[in-house]
């Protein structure tokens, strides 16, 4: 048993045969986390499917609808810190319970609620606890998973909301048309409530030691200058995408002639390539954390540069778009990783501000796609502005990288000539 600040570490079940191994497979509990954040991801992104149903039910314009977006990602970027801070004594598995709790009933509310006002705040408190599972899941995952494994475990976990995307988002858009806008929102209580049940049985417990944390020592987190280094990467990898996948549908239409019905069909080949590209990071993250990031940073500003210059050719389109998911979004959980690992002794807030990052640059990178819709560049300026804030991603990952090596210079000068190994 570990307090939060304690260095992530695994049992011995699940360490490789060598010092610095990964285990040959991830344990249960990864998985677990990984249904979790499916459903998350769901809730985030299945209301734009269900707008205009929800507008005419609550007696709203669609823009005034879409506030239930902008809610959800305010509530994720001030409550995944918030939470993970008031949270901090409690033990991480009644975090998890509580935070799933907290999700099913913010449903409950949404799918009987008639006043736009109590949607909203239903929103919110739903963002509340999808920051508050999100940042504590990462951390369970990669202690779960040991240091060795910590990347491909949290590219696991990120999977799941990758999933949602693919499977989850379609899906309830679908039953949102057959049974009601409120279905989904029934279908996702019910699911939040019966991930509670697998929460308890697999994440092991961790009471005893919690009470030995201060915020103090959470708080250590933000002196690392690494640590801001990460989150300036978590903004700007997540914004250059983000803000070009936003308005990808006017590009897609106006631009690239393609029909509106098609649109989805694209977008799932997105969904796939952004679910393969946080398998495969994660896995490479491991072992290569900062060549990982570098190469992802520099593929996505060159594929989102292409996309500007060629969103005339609907194949070589499709294509790219494909590849943005899977190099755009592939450097994420090997950054999260960093994040968890560079606040040190305060591991949960790490995890925590990450996602705020993460969130900060999809806010910022969106709006600012908007006002470039609008501008001469029309369809492709989305395109336009996601090429410049990706190619700021290369900024901080040279920088950490750079960093890395001078540490790991020092380290070797300091042990002398005569060690073989670090």
């Amino acid at each position: 048993m570990t307090t939060r600040g304690d260095t992530l570490h695994a049992p011995d079940a699940l360490q490789g045969t060598g010092p610095g191994q990964p285990p040959a497979r991830l344990p249960l509990v990864v998985y677990v986390l990984a249904l979790g954040t499916f459903l998350m991801g769901t809730t985030e992104f299945v209301v734009a499917g269900l707008l205009p149903e929800i507008a005419s039910d609550v007696q709203v314009s669609v823009a005034q609808a879409g506030l239930l977006i902008t809610v959800f990602a305010v509530g994720m970027i001030v409550g995944a810190p918030l939470m993970a801070m008031l949270t901090l004594r409690l033990p991480r598995r009644l975090t998890l319970i509580l935070a799933l709790g907290v999700f099913a009933a913010g449903h409950v509310i949404v799918a009987v609620g008639s006043s736009f006002s109590l949607l909203l705040a239903a929103r919110f408190l739903t963002a509340l606890a999808t920051g508050a599972f999100w940042a504590v899941a990462n951390v369970v995952a990669a202690r779960a998973a040991g240091p060795a494994s910590s990347s491909r475990a949290l590219g696991v976990v990120g999977a799941g909301a990758m999933l949602a995307n693919v499977v989850g988002v379609p899906l309830g858009a679908f039953a949102g048309q057959v049974m009601g806008w409120r279905g989904p929102f029934w279908a996702l209580a019910a699911l939040g409530a019966a991930a509670m049940v697998l929460i308890a049985r697999h994440v092991p417990h961790d009471e005893a030691s919690h009470t030995a944390v201060s915020i103090r020592s959470e708080l250590s987190a933000v002196r690392s200058g690494r640590m801001w280094l990460v989150l300036a990467a978590c903004a700007t990898t997540t914004g250059g995408v983000l803000s070009t996948y936003s308005y990808i549908s006017p590009l897609l239409t106006d631009r690239t002639g393609l029909a509106s019905g098609l649109v989805p069909l694209v977008l799932v080949g997105f969904g796939v390539g952004a679910l393969a590209g946080f398998l495969v990071g994660g896995r490479l993250g491991d072992h290569r954390p900062h060549a990982t990031t570098i190469a992802a940073a520099a593929t996505t500003t060159i594929l989102l540069l292409a996309l500007c210059l060629l969103s005339r050719s609907a194949a070589p389109t499709i294509v790219l778009v494909a590849l943005l998911g899977l190099f755009g979004l592939g450097a994420n959980p090997v950054l999260i990783s960093l994040g968890v690992r560079f606040a040190g002794r305060a591991p949960t807030l790490g995890s925590a501000l990450t996602v705020s990052a993460f969130n900060l640059g999809t806010a910022v990178g969106s709006w600012t796609a908007g006002l470039a819709l609008e501008s001469p560049l029309q369809a492709t300026g989305p395109a336009a502005v996601g090429t410049a804030i990706a190619a700021l991603t290369l900024i901080p990952t040279i920088a950490i990288a750079l960093t890395q090596r001078r540490r790991s210079a020092v380290v070797m000068e300091s042990q002398g000539p005569d060690t073989s190994t670090l």
